[in-house]
């Protein structure tokens, strides 16, 4: 009989420990529901199109993503060129942030030459290509793609014929401007030099470290540039810490002091370096941290790990 008690009270034990379970479960799940109904309720995502235009005084001459050039007319007209809708994404804003600086740099335009690396699926070799440029689009070897997942992301191009171009330049005129080539970005090749300038979206904070990084930024500008030329060039920058930070990996996060260093000693190579200006955060959508799983629509900063972070800009002339 007392066995029998105290099976029964073990099964009376485990029961009521399955109920509170279940009532843990269900309360975490109507805060969770709770929590996004308040933020639907708070955070307004603006309609770019909507909203309209209005120029603005500092348009895209921060180093960093900042709402305010999404609502400058500008940066509509690039996206324009470049097929996109406007919206508050910051990989958006890089290739609006690339155009712009090799526009203002007058690269983008007949006689000119140049190369852009990681280019995946973004638009910018056909849209250089429709400015008249020559442009030699690279992507990493198809080895090192599927190793690094971007082929089964759509993130990655194993030749002319997966560039994007519909809409944005003419097949004819395409198939004259752009050429493919495989590239590893820790490997360049002798041979990819004296170019009028160079270009890469987010793709150098993939190398490995942050040393692998910068050491691919300096071969651009001192190997593959001819004298004068231009590099743009955007990664990850980490607004949390100037301390702490992802240095190794997958995907590493430049600081403020990375970014400071790397063009004080280019500065003392002879090149001419745009100054690292930190936007000042003035709208409402600066302040908003995307979390994975992340959104087409809000997306100027996003948590990686433990940090915030947002893109960054450098833009480099060989001077020697």
């Amino acid at each position: 009989m007392r066995v029998l008690r105290a099976a029964r009270g073990v099964a009376r034990a485990a029961a009521m420990l399955w109920r509170q379970r279940h009532a843990i479960y269900h309360m975490l799940a109507r805060l969770d529901a709770d929590a996004n109904r308040l933020n639907t309720r708070t955070i307004h995502v603006p309609i770019l199109p909507v909203i309209g235009t209005t120029p603005q005084p500092h348009y895209m001459q921060w180093s960093t993503c900042s709402a305010a050039d999404f609502l400058d007319p500008r940066f509509h007209a690039v996206c324009a060129a470049l097929g996109h809708v406007p919206r508050f994404h910051r990989k958006l804003w890089e290739f609006v942030y690339v155009f712009h600086h090799l526009e203002q740099a007058g690269m983008l335009a007949p006689g000119r030459r140049g190369i852009g690396f990681g280019v995946g699926t973004e638009p910018m070799p056909a849209a250089f290509a429709a400015c008249g440029a020559e442009i030699l689009a690279t992507d990493a070897p198809p080895a090192l793609g599927v190793a690094a997942g971007w082929a089964a992301t759509a993130q990655f191009a194993s030749g002319l014929d997966t560039l994007p171009r519909a809409g944005l330049c003419p097949e004819h005129i395409f198939r004259r401007n752009v050429s493919f080539r495989p590239v590893d970005m820790t490997a360049i090749p002798a041979d990819l030099a004296g170019f009028d300038f160079c270009w890469s979206a987010c793709c150098f904070e993939h190398l490995g470290s942050l040393q692998a990084g910068l050491d691919f930024v300096r071969h651009t500008v001192e190997h593959v540039l001819a004298q004068g030329g231009i590099a743009v060039h955007t990664t990850e920058f980490n607004l949390s810490s100037d301390d702490a930070t992802l240095e190794t990996g997958g995907t590493v996060i430049y600081r403020r002091r990375d970014i400071i260093a790397f063009i004080a000693e280019m500065q003392a190579r002879g090149h001419i370096v745009s100054a690292l200006a930190i936007a000042p955060d003035t709208h409402h959508m600066d302040g908003w941290v995307d979390i994975a799983p992340y959104s087409n629509d809000a997306h100027l900063k996003l948590a990686l790990g433990q940090y915030t972070c947002t893109s960054v800009g450098l833009v480099i002339q060989r001077g020697r």
